[in-house]
């Protein structure tokens, strides 16, 4: 049985995730509107930094393997 997903789906997934939560971590307030729900935009960037490091780890890897044919 294969893994259904490739490197190709896995960084287009990285790629969008890492977007979406460094926008929102920009977007949102420290305190969102008249809630008790405290959001951590620290913690949600630094997460949205490191999805996108590992973006760039799969897209040097496909690189690497574009140049020597692998």
């Amino acid at each position: 049985m294969n893994f259904p997903l490739g490197f190709y789906d896995i960084g287009l997934w990285l790629a969008m995730t890492s977007i979406i939560l460094l926008a929102t971590s920009e977007l949102l307030n420290r305190s969102y509107g008249e809630t008790n729900l405290r959001v951590d935009t620290v913690r949600l960037r630094n997460a949205a930094k490191i999805l996108g490091i590992i973006f760039l780890i799969t897209v040097s890897i496909r690189v690497f393997m574009i140049i020597f044919k692998l």
